[in-house]
C-alpha cells in the first residue's frame, strides 16, 4: 500500500521538488515531516520535477516506509483522510497536504500520469503589485490587445503532438522530445494575464520557454512564423526566453484511474 497525497506549495523558498544536495527542496522537508509523523524513515516520489522558484496549486506525491519490510504491514496508522490533520502541523506554512487517497504498490504518482496543466502568470499592470511579488511575472511594458491576440495565435501553434526539442532547455539529457499538447489558451482574468497549456507530459523549461515566446511574439521581438519554426526544426535559438520559475504553476494532474481523494 502506498499513500497518494495532493499538496500545494509556494516554491519561493526551495530550489525546486526534488531534493538536491545544496539547497532546501520540497520534497526534502516533506521526507522529514512523514518521517517524523509515522515513526520510520519514508520515501516520497513526487509526479514532476518543478524547478526553483515554482509553485503548486494540486502538485500529487507518494508516500511509503523505505524499509520493504515495513510496507507489508498496516504501517499507516492514521486514517488518511485525516492525514492532512497530522502531517500539517509538521510542515512550514508555505507547504499543505489537502487531501489523500490510498493506491496500490503498483502505482507510480509520475508514470501513471495522462495529463497535466500548468499556468504561467503574467502581471501586467505598469507597477508592479508587491502582494504578486514572487508569485507572478511582472512584463515589463503594457501588452497592447494586438499583442495578446499574437500570444493566442502563437499558444495555438503548440496544440498538437510535436517535437518539442526547441522548447527544450540546453543540455537536457532527454533524447524523446515527442509531447501532446492537448489544449494552450492565453486568459486574461483582471491584472493578469494566465497561459494554460495542458500535455501528457512536458520537457525541462518547457512551459517557461514557450511563455517566453508568447511575450517576445506580444512585444514584437519574435512573430509566431519564428514560434512555429523552433517547432518544426528543434532549432531553441528561433524560441522565445525562458520566463522566471515564479510565475509558473502545476495545477492539475490527471491520472489513468480513479482517485478517492479524503480529506476530513
Amino acid at each position: 500500500m502506498k499513500i497518494l497525497l495532493k499538496i500545494r506549495y509556494d516554491g519561493g523558498a526551495y530550489c525546486g521538488f526534488q531534493a538536491q544536495p545544496n539547497g532546501v527542496s520540497v520534497q526534502g522537508v516533506l521526507t522529514e515531516a512523514f518521517s517524523g509523523m509515522f515513526g520510520f524513515p519514508c520515501n516520497i516520489t513526487g509526479c514532476s520535477r518543478t524547478d526553483s522558484g515554482v509553485h503548486a496549486l494540486s502538485f500529487c506525491a507518494s508516500v511509503e516506509p523505505k524499509e520493504e519490510i515495513l510496507r507489508d504491514t498496516q504501517w499507516c496508522r492514521v486514517p488518511v483522510g485525516k492525514i492532512h490533520r497530522a502531517v500539517n502541523v509538521l510542515l512550514p506554512d508555505d507547504i499543505s497536504v489537502v487531501a489523500a487517497a490510498e493506491v496500490p504498490d503498483d502505482f507510480h504518482p509520475r508514470y501513471n500520469v495522462v495529463q497535466k496543466t500548468y499556468e504561467y502568470h503574467i502581471l501586467r499592470t505598469p507597477a508592479r503589485d508587491p502582494f504578486l511579488h514572487g508569485r507572478a511575472f511582472h512584463a515589463p511594458r503594457r501588452i497592447p490587445e494586438e499583442g495578446i491576440a499574437l500570444m493566442r495565435q502563437t499558444a495555438g501553434i503548440f496544440v498538437g503532438k510535436h517535437d518539442f526539442s526547441g522548447y527544450m532547455a540546453a543540455g537536457s539529457k532527454i533524447t524523446d522530445a515527442v509531447r501532446t499538447v492537448c489544449a494552450a489558451e492565453v486568459e486574461e482574468k483582471d491584472e493578469l494575464l494566465i497561459y494554460r497549456v495542458s500535455a501528457d507530459g512536458f520537457l525541462y523549461n518547457m512551459v517557461r520557454i514557450m511563455a517566453g515566446t508568447l511575450l517576445d511574439c506580444a512585444y514584437g521581438r519574435l512573430t509566431p512564423d519564428d514560434a512555429d519554426r523552433a517547432l518544426r526544426t528543434g532549432d531553441r535559438t528561433a524560441a522565445g526566453f525562458t520566463a522566471p520559475g515564479h510565475g509558473l504553476y502545476l495545477c492539475r494532474v490527471e491520472y489513468d484511474r480513479p482517485v478517492d481523494w479524503l480529506c476530513e
